[in-house]
């Protein structure tokens, strides 16, 4: 049987052989009042037509008309089902077994195979697409897994008790290609406009060269300190420079998202093995900033790893054998690595005291103890109020093996900048720490002397 892996992320749609990429194409819809049009001919109309393209219709898999009066008479999933048309008339195989990417619901699986049924692609089995990447074991440390989608980016921490299993997943709406793509265009618009006093985004022409080019400027940007920008419109040719650290400096929001829900995913004990697949990879300045604010290792992978780990690991799956459900371990089939023996440490600065209600509270030597009736530590800071969501003994600071960390004894929960911890976690100057609800924030800082910080 010729068995072919699909991933659904829709960021670039793909199905792959076992020897080569045979479809690959975004998640973009231009709607015409005479037809629709998918993937990449509608991604290279985006910015001329952009009140006629839908790319939600993914993430957003429904069977509710969409919400432009124009075109009620379709649903999202009657948009997913002519991209799945068009994807299997250009392929041959006797069945797939697909990789879901996070942000897809169960409700949104029952209809895509649904949808799968009617256009008879057989569907064999379905696999968590962060697994499904996943071939090897990270000895001594705690993999999580970066991808990006056209409007999240998706972590998902695995499990290594014998395979590799989805542990804990976050998905961050508005944190994905969409975001960043517009705001680099905005950026280098920008530049055009200061240094030719040419506004590419004054002609939807012009707006579409700029994203059609932008792929290969963001890989020169990767590999130089500079990108030389150039497009040409009505016969004139418009340049301009931009340094590369501008556009990481542009992307900063988006990756502090991905950074600060990402450090959540770690305890203060636990080594990052940071598995990030090759679209994430690409950002310029993300697997830097990862390194340098969550630290331990980081593991690239290649171009159609989560298809390659699919074909090689699910080659007795069959369609019709069960009723197919979203399988979330499979066994490791590559040789384990040991990471994290030399990883880097975990901070960014220091944090030599925690500041609250304008006073600062040293951290060093005992745990600081937080809470509401915390009355009998000898370090402590009671709370003495009435506080939903808080604990008598809610959680405590301290200084560890050069780190400063926060530990959760509470049954409420303790929140860093905005995410639950689990258990504890590392401590950055500048976090930001919540006790209760809405409740108390703490922001971690560090003092400075006359011989420095």
């Amino acid at each position: 049987m010729s068995l072919l892996a699909v991933h659904l992320n829709d960021a670039a749609i793909s199905i792959h052989d076992a020897d080569r990429v045979l479809y690959r194409e975004p998640g973009f819809a231009l709607l015409e009042d005479d037809g629709l049009t998918t993937g990449t001919e509608a991604f290279a109309q985006a910015r001329l037509k952009p009140r006629r393209i839908h790319n939600h219709y993914w993430s957003e898999l429904r069977t509710e008309p969409l919400p432009d009066r124009r075109f009620q008479h379709l649903s999202a999933a009657d948009i997913v089902s002519r991209q799945l048309e068009q994807m299997w008339q250009r392929v041959s195989g006797d069945a797939v077994v697909v990789a879901v990417p996070a942000y897809m619901e169960t409700a949104s699986l029952g209809l895509f195979l649904g949808i799968a049924a009617e256009l008879q692609i057989p569907v064999a089995g379905m696999v968590d697409a962060a697994v499904a990447a996943t071939r090897r074991e990270y000895q001594d440390a705690v993999p999580v897994h970066v991808d990006l989608g056209l409007h999240a980016a998706m972590l998902t921490r695995l499990s290594q008790a014998g395979q590799a299993q989805v542990d804990r997943t976050e998905v961050i709406g508005g944190c994905g290609m969409i975001a960043l793509y517009d705001a680099w265009i905005r950026q280098i618009a920008e530049a055009f406009v200061q240094q030719s006093r040419f506004d590419p985004l004054h002609t939807a022409e012009t707006e579409q060269m700029l994203q059609d080019r932008l792929k290969g400027w963001l890989i020169e940007a990767s590999s130089g300190e500079s990108v030389q920008m150039d497009i040409e419109y009505r016969g004139i040719g418009h340049s301009a420079e931009m340094e590369s650290l501008e556009l990481v400096a542009t992307a900063a929001p988006v990756y502090h998202r991905i950074v600060s829900n990402l450090r959540a995913l770690y305890r203060a004990d636990e080594t990052p093995a940071l598995q990030l697949s090759d679209r994430a990879a690409r950002m310029p300045g993300l697997a830097d900033i990862l390194t340098a604010r969550v630290g331990g290792e980081l593991f690239v992978q290649e171009p159609g790893a989560t298809a390659r780990g699919l074909l090689a690991r699910c080659s007795d799956m069959r369609p019709g054998q069960s009723a197919v459900s979203l399988v979330r371990k499979l066994p490791w089939d590559q040789a384990p690595v040991a990471a994290g023996t030399d990883s880097a440490p975990r901070h960014r600065g220091q944090p030599t005291h925690v500041l609250f209600n304008n006073r600062a509270y040293a951290i060093a030597g005992e745990p600081l103890v937080l809470g509401s009736q915390v009355g009998g530590e000898a370090r402590s800071i009671d709370l003495q109020q009435d506080m939903p969501g808080l604990s008598r003994q809610h959680c405590a600071l301290q200084q560890e093996n050069g780190q400063c960390i926060v530990r959760d004894y509470s049954r409420y929960g303790t929140f860093l900048n905005g995410h639950r911890i689990d258990g504890s976690a590392v401590l950055q100057v500048g976090d930001l720490v919540r006790l209760g609800t809405p409740g108390f924030e703490l922001r971690l800082i560090t003092t400075e002397t006359d011989d420095g910080p």
